[in-house]
This record gives structure tokens, C-alpha cells and sequence, in this order.
């Protein structure tokens, strides 16, 4: 440690420059993942606010929730189930401002407000439109109106705001009394002419979760093959600079393992301390974030790819030392001097 502590003091501007870079790049990977996790909660945080249990869609459905229809009597003798539908459309106030909404309308549950005919209850989001409760609202697919009762909060899909209606109206909308999807809490159970989904299996059936989040989880783990690669490449070059050092120090009697803990020590104390400073003002641009992003991070996110990094950068260091192992001192030092 000591050692390693020495060097990085002679050479600090190289030092400094990989720190840099190291924080860059995980601050840039925290943020990604920031946002790939508020994307996931505006997205479907209908769903991600259920406790655990089961979906089902019916079998004809190609695992497209579009395409389901559960007949009335299929989840008679299943506990703990209800039904819902969603559909996506607009509501329009009266000055004519039109917003994009999902409509659901669902069977008796306490996970979702039970809506009169003729009423709706709309994700809290759409207070910031001016919508307010007593507000009579129009939509293009409905022959009559919609009076505001109640909000609730949390309640969006596929990046928009959830508005509870009653199954009539549903019906009269949309022309299907079938329900598309069944929900059951806890352990799965089998009902015939259905198909059984976890949480995760059903979100991933939806496209444009599926596709958004695919392509940040990719570029997150881009980001951390990258930085595996700075470390590998970076003390590679300064393993070539020092190998007259090397040689000496292994013709003193230096071990190679006391040579790749001083490496290990320079990797650890650059990773930690380029992921202090990134994760805090990951941290910081949560509470700065405009409100219009969906930005979220949570500690445990950050101390997980903390993680990550720690593993990459010191596989990559280890990589880089393996030209200390075989070397012999004396050709180490005469290929140092030349």
C-alpha cells in the first residue's frame, strides 16, 4: 500500500487523468440507469405498485395483452383474482386541451377504485394540466362525459396517466365486455385456457417496456465494458514505462504478489474514490432533476454497480500484471534501460 501510495504521488497527473475518466463514466452510467429506472416507474408503475402475484392472459393471445379476452366463469374457482382491461386513449376538458390517458376499468378489487358510471378517477399527474375534481371531461371514443371525483397517485401506463372508468362505459367505448387480463396475489395457480405470468415475464410481454428498457440496460453495460477496458489498457501502458522498476524490485526479492497488491491498491483507491464523488452528485442531480424527467436512482442501485465497477476495474488491472508474472528481473532491467 505504501507503495502504491508513493507512486501514485510522483505521478499524479496520470492518476488524476484516469480518476477523471472513471467518474465520468460512472456518473454518466448512473445517470443511464437513473433514467432507465424512472422510465420503468413512469412507464408501468400501475403494474410495478402490485403486490406480487400472477398475471394471465388467455391463450389465443400470442402473450399480447391486446389480444387477450377472459371469458365471464374462467376464474370462478380461482381466490384472490380479479380482472381488468386497458385501453389506450384521450380525455378533453373544457377549453378543449386533450390528454393522452389509459383508460382501465377492472372486477371488484381494493388494488383499484371501484367508479360509478359516468364518473372517473384520474392519476394525480394531471392536477399539473389544470384538471380539478368536479371538472366534466369529453373523449373522442365517448358518446357522453366524464365528471372528475377523485385522483390517486402512481397510477401511470405506458407513460401516461392511468383514468379508472367504470365497465360500462368501458364497454360502450371500446365494444367488449371481455376482460383482458386476469391478476391473482401470491402463488401461482393454474386456471385452464389461460397463461400464467410473474410480474417481470408480463412487463417484458409489453413492447415498448420491453424495447426502452433492453436499449439503456445495454448502453449501462457498454459503459462498464468500457471502463474495464480503460483499466486494462491504462495499466498496461504504465507497467511497459516501469518495467526497469519491476526488474529491480523483483531482483531485491520482491514477490509478484506484493507487485500486483500495489496495482490491486492504486485500482482500488482510484475506483473508490471516483465512485464516492460520482454517486453523490448522481445523487444531488435526483433532488435538480427538472420534474418532466423521469429520473430515479436508489442508494441500493448505486451500490450495486458500485460493485460492478470494483469487479471490472480489478479483473482489468489483474489482466494488465500478468506481463509482471514471467518476467525475468535481468532482461526486466536491461529492456528498462534501453
Amino acid at each position: 500500500m505504501y507503495m502504491a501510495w508513493k507512486e501514485m504521488k510522483k505521478n499524479k497527473a496520470r492518476f488524476l487523468i484516469v480518476g477523471a475518466i472513471v467518474f465520468l463514466i460512472s456518473l454518466l452510467t448512473f445517470i443511464v440507469s437513473g433514467l432507465a429506472n424512472g422510465l420503468s416507474k413512469d412507464n408501468v408503475s400501475l403494474l410495478k405498485n402490485m403486490p406480487e402475484g400472477t398475471f394471465y392472459l388467455s391463450e389465443e393471445s400470442d402473450e399480447s395483452y391486446t389480444q387477450s379476452r377472459i371469458r365471464e366463469g374462467q376464474l370462478d374457482e380461482v381466490s384472490e383474482t380479479f380482472a381488468f382491461s386497458i385501453q389506450m386513449g384521450a380525455v378533453k376538458t373544457a377549453s378543449d386541451t386533450q390528454q393522452s390517458v389509459a383508460f382501465l376499468t377492472s372486477s371488484d378489487t381494493s388494488l383499484f377504485p371501484s367508479v360509478n358510471a359516468g364518473e372517473v378517477i384520474l392519476d394525480s399527474s394531471l392536477k399539473e394540466e389544470g384538471i380539478a375534481v368536479g371538472d366534466k371531461l369529453s373523449s373522442p371514443q365517448f358518446k357522453g362525459t366524464f365528471e372528475v371525483v377523485d385522483f390517486t397517485d402512481d397510477k401511470r401506463f405506458n407513460h401516461s396517466p392511468v383514468a379508472f372508468i367504470n365497465d360500462a362505459d368501458f364497454a360502450d367505448m371500446f365494444r367488449s365486455e371481455d376482460y383482458q387480463i386476469a391478476y391473482k396475489a401470491g402463488a401461482n395457480e393454474e386456471v385452464e385456457g389461460l397463461e400464467s405470468f410473474s410480474e417481470e415475464e408480463f412487463l417484458s410481454s409489453l413492447p415498448s417496456y420491453q424495447a426502452e428498457q433492453m436499449t439503456l440496460t445495454m448502453i449501462v453495460w457498454f459503459l462498464v465494458v468500457i471502463s474495464g477496458m480503460l483499466f486494462t489498457i491504462f495499466f498496461y501502458m504504465m507497467n511497459v514505462q516501469k518495467i526497469g522498476m519491476y526488474g529491480i524490485l523483483k531482483a531485491l526479492g520482491i514477490k509478484t504478489s506484493a507487485l500486483f497488491r500495489m496495482i490491486w491498491s492504486q485500482m482500488a483507491l482510484i475506483t473508490v474514490s471516483s465512485l464516492l464523488a460520482s454517486g453523490s452528485l448522481s445523487q444531488v442531480f435526483q433532488l435538480i432533476a427538472p420534474e418532466a424527467m423521469p429520473y430515479h436512482i436508489p442508494v441500493g442501485t448505486i451500490v450495486q454497480l458500485s460493485i460492478v465497477f470494483i469487479v471490472v476495474g480489478f479483473l482489468g488491472s489483474t489482466i494488465s500484471g500478468f506481463q509482471i508474472r514471467n518476467m525475468e528481473p535481468l532482461k526486466a532491467i536491461q529492456q528498462g534501460d534501453a
